[in-house]
């Protein structure tokens, strides 16, 4: 019988619909971040680098790109004989074929495989965070405290904490209460939804409410366990930690990256963020272009001038060009004489010469203002932009789009353009 202490579950299943287009065609762990990385290569490089060598990977949506980058966990170091790196997408049963309906469901479904390593804790993880953590502090933290269950909270300023699930503790960390996203909370310790279990108390939480629909940790598992007087510990966290689930926090995660002195590290020695890389080219910075505060990915050519951006790989900025503030994905061409502000350029974009991103008044999204807000131009993968277009703010454009989808070569400002079939 394989023993291991602790097996990490990642779930990597979510759609990530707050990322609008960026997410109409891939699963929100498997979006581009900080010009080489993916957004699931934090909690896996966390868990390399926290001992944690046997890490189930649950997926759902738009999986194929998340199971390519992933592939047997080389560039992790989770390519064992014994534990590893193992995708878990859902499965047809013989009595019944069910997609994954909640979080806790998703683990639900994968007791089997939990089982075959026979662990003393099992961690659970969110595949869409970008943060640091030592899981084995937080480990030893939960065996010190007698824990049953630990929840990693983190302080939060007191006027947000009603967006978050929120902690109530005594002075030695217990939790004695907790709330969901309260009107008037009583504590500023925010749930970041990594939970460490002892396997037995797991175990038996998902087969007593395994009829509850959509199971989920926060409103069904963490208060079942409570109820029937398993010890709950927060342990607090102090790091950097960023949730990117909206465009605005991806493009300010991003954005953070390239502060002259970042508040988070990419490149640490002893805490390294891994990647599967492919071999490139190095980049290319022509005489005539100028690069200010910007990270630039392998296999890139640059032309024009870039300010305070992160730029991914393999991707063409034409001469003349200017890009100010923006994120441009791996594989993406842009033509001459182009003006770039504030943009997301999803993976495999083409955008003709002399076109305008970011121009104009702000005036809210009409098509889904709660997405696309903050001045930001948004477009999906696989997009083609004609020569000679403006584009306004708060704007989206999907799909491979020609003059005649702009009225006077102009797509105002709160428009959306998305093409059938996209």
């Amino acid at each position: 019988m394989i023993k291991k202490e602790m097996i990490a579950m990642l779930l990597a299943g979510g759609q990530g619909s707050r990322l609008g287009v960026l997410t109409s065609k891939v699963a929100k762990p498997a979006v581009a971040f900080g010009g080489k990385y993916r957004i699931i290569d934090f909690p896996l490089s966390n868990c390399i680098n926290s001992g944690v060598d046997t890490v189930g990977v649950l997926t759902q949506y738009q999986p194929l790109r998340l199971n390519t980058h992933i592939g047997i966990g080389i560039p992790w170091d989770l390519d064992r004989n014994i534990g590893g790196v193992t995708v878990l997408p859902p499965y047809e049963k013989s009595s019944n074929s069910e997609w994954y309906t909640g979080t806790a469901n998703a683990i639900y479904q994968n007791l089997d495989y939990m089982e075959t390593y026979n662990p003393e804790y099992v961690l659970i993880l969110s595949g869409d965070h970008i943060y640091k953590m030592d899981y084995e502090v937080m480990l030893d933290f939960h065996k010190k405290n007698g824990a049953e269950v630990t929840i990693a909270v983190m302080p939060v300023p007191m006027e947000e904490a009603s967006r978050f699930g929120i902690m109530i503790t005594d002075e030695n960390r217990r939790i004695v209460d907790f709330e969901e996203k309260p009107v008037q909370p009583r504590s500023n310790l925010a749930s970041m939804g990594i939970y460490i279990f002892n396997w037995k108390t797991l175990k038996e939480a998902l087969l007593a409410l395994v009829d509850q629909p959509a199971l989920d940790f926060g409103k069904h598992i963490i208060p079942f366990c409570h109820e029937n007087g398993a010890p709950l510990y927060a342990y607090e966290f102090n790091g950097y930690w960023k949730d990117v689930g909206t465009l605005n926090s991806y493009w300010e995660a991003n954005m953070e990256l390239i502060d002259i002195v970042p508040e988070f590290n990419l490149y640490e020695e002893y805490w390294k963020i891994y990647t599967k890389s492919d071999a490139l080219p190095p980049q290319y910075i022509s005489a005539d272009s100028v690069v200010e505060r910007s990270i630039i990915g392998e296999g890139t050519e640059i032309y024009g001038k870039v300010y305070n951006s992160v730029i991914g790989r393999g991707i063409v900025i034409g001469k003349d060009t200017v890009v100010r503030d923006s994120i441009i994905m791996n594989d993406t061409v842009i033509g001459d004489n182009c003006e770039l502000n504030k943009a997301i350029i999803a993976e495999n974009v083409v955008i003709g010469n002399a076109v305008k991103l970011g121009v104009g008044d702000s005036v809210p999204n009409i098509f889904a203002p709660h997405i696309y807000s903050h001045d930001i131009v948004t477009i999906g993968e696989k997009s083609v932009i004609p020569d000679n277009v403006s584009v306004g703010k708060n704007t989206v454009i999907f799909g491979e789009t020609s003059e005649n989808d702009y009225d006077n070569a102009y797509l105002a400002s709160g428009k959306t353009l998305i093409k059938a079939g996209e």
